[in-house]
């Protein structure tokens, strides 16, 4: 293949936006490591923050980040597969049905965080946890204020569409001959899926289910309005109790710290935790996504 003198500046032009990408992305995390680096300690990993957020540790921030993720992770999960199979394996391509739930995956992929936050607070907390205290007849607000239940139900519906798609997409990678196969040994269809499709895309659906526990993870402004605590000394024991969050926390002590120069330790190293988990998950989706390839190539 000849090139010309337009291909080498493309190629120049392409090469040096990479470049300067790569640039960004290392300044950035050169900064984060050098001055988070010497703030990770045994006890700044495990110990409480103290009142004026300039010393002790981000223990219950760390705890109430890993809950939230679990509960968000089974919230999200069976829903997102459910609906996968049916549009892969049910649906007919001209349902309306099916037209209908792939026109509101893809709105809700583009809606911004801060809507799902806002709906959050208005239908679980006000509506489903005020209702829940009404027939109960609780005095106070119980059910109805915010708690990590409603803030883990927010983030799985704002995680949602991540798993239908890629579990979707797992599902249609799967050889049809594996199915004809079972049905013509006389398996019922939902026996197909449930020992031979669901098995087979296994990969792809551990991939989907990790990128969303890992934007899940990282998301800050749904949780404000629905149960994220700015200073929480302690862990949360029920559901119906608020949390601390890295992400909440992060922007606590950039905002709202009364000495910000004293907490910026505490804030470069609760950032570093922040996107080493955020990284961690990225790593282990990249790994299954690699081997389930291979796994096809076989």
């Amino acid at each position: 293949m000849k090139f010309v003198a337009r291909d080498w500046i493309l190629a120049g032009l392409t090469g040096a936006a990479a470049l300067i990408v790569l640039f960004l992305l290392a300044f950035i995390l050169g900064q984060i490591v050098w001055n988070g680096a010497p703030a990770i300690t045994g006890t700044f990993l495990t110990a409480s923050p103290s009142a004026d957020m300039t010393g002790g540790g981000i223990g219950p921030a760390i705890f109430g980040t890993a809950l939230l993720t679990l509960l968000m992770t089974v919230a999200v999960v069976p829903v997102g597969v459910a609906t996968a199979v049916y549009l892969s394996e049910y649906a007919s391509p001209r349902s309306k049905l099916a037209g209908l739930v792939r026109a509101a995956v893809q709105n809700l992929a583009g809606v911004p965080s801060i809507v799902f936050g806002l709906f959050g607070l208005g239908f679980f907390v006000l509506f489903i946890g005020r209702n829940i205290d009404r027939v109960i007849g609780n005095d106070r607000p119980v059910w109805g204020q915010p708690a990590i239940l409603w803030s883990a139900l927010t983030l799985a519906i704002l995680t949602l569409p991540v798993v239908i798609v890629t579990t979707e997409e797992a599902l249609r990678n799967v050889p049809r001959d594996l199915r004809e196969a079972s049905l013509a040994l006389g398996a019922t269809r939902f026996q197909t899926i449930l020992k031979v499709v669901l098995p087979n895309a296994t990969g792809g659906i551990l991939t989907g289910v990790i990128l969303a526990v890992s934007r899940g993870a990282g998301e800050v402004a749904p949780i404000i309005f629905t149960g994220a605590a700015n200073f929480l000394p302690y862990l949360p024991t029920d559901l119906r109790d608020m949390y601390m969050h890295l992400g909440y926390h992060v922007y606590a002590l950039a905002t709202q710290s009364p000495n910000v120069d004293a907490a910026r330790p505490m804030l470069f190293g609760t950032v570093l935790v922040l996107i080493t988990l955020t990284f961690s998950l990225n790593l282990i989706a990249v790994v299954i996504r690699n081997r389930t390839r291979k796994s096809y190539a076989q």
